[in-house]
């Protein structure tokens, strides 16, 4: 559709794991344009998985200009841009030529996950949990950056010479729109790294120490962290989009969080994208799990301390349709999952467990292997589709009943938005697995709207978070309708799958 040239159009960069995607917003919450391209995903070994950073940079400046020319519109139509992105991926590259010096580590990526193994037989998981909130993986940032030092040569090079940048996704898109002007993150991308200080907000040098990362060359590499609503920098000339500013930055779970309005404390939501994560806000004090959560920011405003949520990751959900797609070949497209998994009356006694990067929440177990069980002769392709989606549902009844071990709160309802759940049988297999009410947002792509919504705040758009309130939307609602018995029934199944999942050996010569 073709804006309304008076109108304020906020510009949001989703930089996602499979894809990236411009967004235009106007001040209502409406969505002007969506444009989006997948990029490349690279598997060089068994648990590696690897993005081009230089294709996703010249993917987003195609989409911008295509974005502005689709809802006809020119740069001076668009008051700000917000940023979004996949966290943990890690970006290195020269500061003189701004060119990456391999591709870069996507946060799925398992290569360091024997160094991680080493670090927690040595004693170091609780210093680190404490310090950063999280437990000591391979998922987070700071292993990578390590692996990157320590078997890159030019890396090690410009980082003596001071010249080498570590960034996430986030900071690799801020330091080409101003070209090169500004290296900088959002607290919520920087609480992802495993080198940022969950109580001051601020890096934790010494923590680097602990991955075999000189404080020096962290000073030097990392990017200066600021709140998520913030003035980062405005875009250089010679972009389609020069001139603009950046006011508003979140990772993708915390701007799916910020979309979907989760403001209070007791609050939740549930984003089922490549991966699938449950956010439950906490408020202005960061609560620590005892039970395989991590302690995360959710937002900063400014001048405002952060707001904490208690997250549950989980590595593999729509990424997971993409692998039946890809590399089974049971359906063609994405979308004909659905139907597919709808031509069976149930799983059929089949249990998926997509342990493709071991188990995240709240298992952590990097031993876990990927695991379709309890096949027969009776099982069809319907069947094992069904067990891919069902699989998502009870990851999250797994995190789910952690966030309630931790917090001692029985959760109410539980805000979904996701590509997955505009899929209605998945949301009332959801609800009936957790016994909680589900009701998805009527955009379910909220990770661009939150990233809008952050800008907006940033540039004067919107004043506060109580308007962003007014603009949410349902776009439907499920309630618990199984039996408990059968409930109990399906659940001690999918616990006996994880149980076989877990400790099966991988052949990584094969």
């Amino acid at each position: 559709m073709a804006a309304n040239s008076t109108a304020q159009i906020i510009m949001s960069l989703d930089l996602g794991t499979t894809s990236t995607r411009v967004a235009l917003y106007d001040t209502d919450g409406n969505a002007v344009t969506i444009v989006a391209r997948e990029h490349q995903q690279y598997f060089p070994h068994p648990g590696w998985v690897e993005h081009d950073a230089a294709e996703i940079w010249g993917n987003i400046r195609e989409l911008a200009a295509l974005s502005l020319a689709r809802a006809q519109l020119a740069a001076a139509d668009i008051v700000t841009i917000g940023i979004t992105n996949q966290r943990e991926t890690v970006v290195a590259w020269d500061a003189d030529t701004s060119q990456p010096v391999q591709h870069a580590i996507v946060w799925q990526d398992a290569r360091t996950d024997s160094v991680v193994e080493q670090l927690i037989s040595a004693g170091h998981n609780a210093s680190v949990q404490h310090a950063t909130g999280l437990n000591l993986s391979a998922y987070f940032s700071a292993s990578k950056m390590a692996w990157i030092l320590h078997h890159n040569e030019d890396a090690a090079r410009l980082a003596a010479r001071e010249r080498l940048r570590f960034g996430t996704i986030d900071s690799w898109i801020i330091w080409n729109l101003t070209g090169g002007r500004v290296h900088a993150t959002d607290i919520t991308n920087a609480s992802r790294t495993s080198l940022m200080d969950i109580h001051t907000g601020q890096w934790d040098l010494a923590l680097g120490e602990v991955f075999g990362l000189a404080p020096k060359v962290l000073e030097s590499a990392l990017p200066t962290i600021y709140p998520s609503v913030h003035h980062f920098g405005t875009v250089a000339n010679g972009l389609a989009i020069a001139g603009i500013p950046i006011t508003g930055v979140l990772g993708d779970q915390q701007a799916a969080s910020f979309g979907q309005t989760i403001f209070a404390a007791g609050e939740a939501k549930n984003t089922y994208g490549t991966g699938c994560f449950v956010l439950y806000n906490t408020g202005t004090e960061p609560v620590f799990s005892t039970s395989g959560l991590l302690t995360t920011v959710a937002y900063q405003l400014p001048n405002e301390p952060p707001v904490y949520a208690l997250e549950g990751s989980i590595a593999q959900a729509g990424s997971v349709v993409q692998w039946l797609r890809d590399q089974l070949g049971i359906i063609r497209s994405s979308k004909d999952i659905e139907a597919l998994a709808n031509s069976v009356e149930d799983h059929g006694g089949v249990y998926f467990v997509p342990a493709f990067s071991g188990l995240f929440a709240p298992w952590w177990r990097s031993d876990a292997s990927g695991t379709i069980i309890g096949l027969t002769s009776y099982a069809t392709s319907g069947h094992i589709a069904r067990a891919a989606l069902d699989a998502t549902a009870y990851q999250t009844l797994d995190v789910v009943k952690a966030v309630e071990t931790d917090t001692g709160q029985q959760l109410q309802r539980l805000n979904v938005d996701g590509g997955m759940t505009t899929n209605d049988q998945l949301m009332q297999f959801q609800s009936d697995i957790l016994d909680v009410v589900v009701e998805r947002s009527a955009d379910v792509e909220t990770t661009a709207r939150g990233a809008a919504y952050a800008a907006g705040l940033g540039i004067g758009v919107w004043q506060n978070t109580a308007q962003l309130r007014e603009l949410w939307q349902s776009g439907g609602v499920w309630y618990p309708q199984i039996d408990p018995t059968k409930r109990s029934r399906l659940v001690r199944g999918w616990r006996a799958a994880i149980d076989h999942a877990i400790g099966w050996p991988v052949d990584e010569t094969s």
